[in-house]
């Protein structure tokens, strides 16, 4: 059995990534004070379960346990079995693409939804329905698979605790019991600094737990995905409407996500990348004014941007804690706290790139990204002798 001493604090995040304690009550999020013994998850009679106990500005120490079954020798199993977790998402369909082109047999586990994952079968791959919130679905998806990549995220409107970390605790135990060997993690950078906010402190609590769980492992902490800049700023430009954006001096070196996938499935065939912490950045990191001047550019015309003052979004995340009802959105509003300051989510790529063997002239750089993106739409706009404002025109 493996234990992993948690820290007390297991705070969350959203799109990229913060953090910052505060020594009053208020200052904690809802679900750290919620999570209590009986929320864990007892998946096989031979694992313990998991409880996070936490006092105001006292660590406690708490047992995160995942045990192995003795299992007989049975039929081997491929090592280009793999299953996705979380395979519809942005980064997830990348991984799912990549490994198919590359002779990977893959599995993607994803939840049972009205409209099926259609272009996932017509990929060539095969869609198992489980859901991660209900640990007795997970089992079944794991049977003849070697390595699990996981890119799975809670949905906005979920708990972020009920994926993010009861899901993930559920699905290493399975993975350890069931003899999986290879789990790639996909983490957040800098999440180890950033205990204030929930998504942070919960990836790097998965990382620990991972770490401990004796699992043969890789974990890829990741900055900002190139693919999340069209529908945030792109689209609103071409349509004239509004931008949204913060006067935080923010940098993030943003990546495109089949360059993440591509890197991925090299560590995986890499021995020496198991048990290592990777992090992947983009070749430059940007703010957001530069980012929207650069779609300006490219677009040919202004945008409409509405900035939201960084003080506003933190007055917001504290009147929010004061309803049981909005305790998620205080949790997800707590990335305002890193964007107060001038973090920059980067890391150097030197010692990576040398690891994987790879070129970081060969990487997508945003300004390519976005040019090919504009290039493409523009054209297709005056093909149909388009507005650019026509709301009816899906990307």
């Amino acid at each position: 059995m493996a234990s992993l001493r948690l820290p007390a604090q297991l705070v969350t995040r959203g799109n990229l990534i913060h953090h910052n304690s505060s020594s009053s009550s208020s200052g904690r999020l809802s679900w750290r004070r919620s999570l209590k013994p009986e929320n864990t998850i007892p998946l096989f009679p031979s694992s313990s379960s998991s409880s996070l106990n936490r006092e105001r500005s006292i660590v406690v120490p708490v047992t995160c346990s995942a045990a192995a079954v003795n299992l007989a020798p049975g039929t081997p199993v491929r090592p280009t079995s793999i299953l996705v977790v979380g395979a519809t998402g942005t980064l997830g369909r990348q991984i799912v693409r990549r490994a198919l082109d590359e002779g990977y047999d893959v599995r993607c586990l994803v939840r049972p939804r009205p409209a099926p994952a259609d272009f996932l079968r017509d990929w060539g791959a095969t869609v198992v329905n489980a859901d991660l919130s209900k640990p007795e679905t997970i089992p079944a998806t794991l049977v003849g698979i070697h390595t699990v990549i996981d890119c799975a995220t809670g949905r906005p409107e979920e708990p972020i605790k009920t994926v993010d970390w009861e899901g993930k605790v559920a699905l290493i135990q399975c993975a350890k019991a069931m003899g999986i060997q290879k789990y790639v993690f996909y983490s957040i950078h800098n999440c180890d600094k950033h205990p204030e906010v929930p998504l942070m402190e919960i990836k790097y609590c998965t990382e620990k737990f991972l770490q401990e769980s004796g699992l043969n492992h890789i974990t890829i902490r990741l900055c900002g995905f190139m693919q999340g800049l069209i529908g945030q700023y792109a689209v609103p430009i071409l349509e004239e409407k509004s931008v949204w954006g913060t006067d935080a001096p923010t940098r993030v070196a943003y990546m495109d996500t089949q360059d993440i996938a591509r890197l991925t499935l090299i560590a995986l065939r890499n021995e020496k990348i198991n048990g290592k912490l990777l992090t992947f950045a983009g070749p430059r990191a940007w703010t957001t004014q530069e980012v929207i001047t650069l779609c300006e550019r490219l677009a040919g015309q202004d945008a409409n941007v509405t900035t939201v003052p960084v003080s506003v979004l933190r007055v917001t995340r504290q009147l929010t804690r004061f309803f049981q009802w909005t305790n998620d959105v205080a949790d997800r509003l707590a990335f305002s706290e890193v964007l107060s300051s001038d973090t920059v989510f980067s890391a150097p790529m030197t010692e990576t790139n040398s690891l994987l063997g790879v070129d970081q002239k060969d990487m997508v750089t945003l300004e390519k990204y976005l040019q090919d993106y504009f290039s493409n739409i523009l054209k297709k706009l005056k093909d149909l002798k388009a507005q650019s404002k026509q709301s009816d025109i899906y990307f």
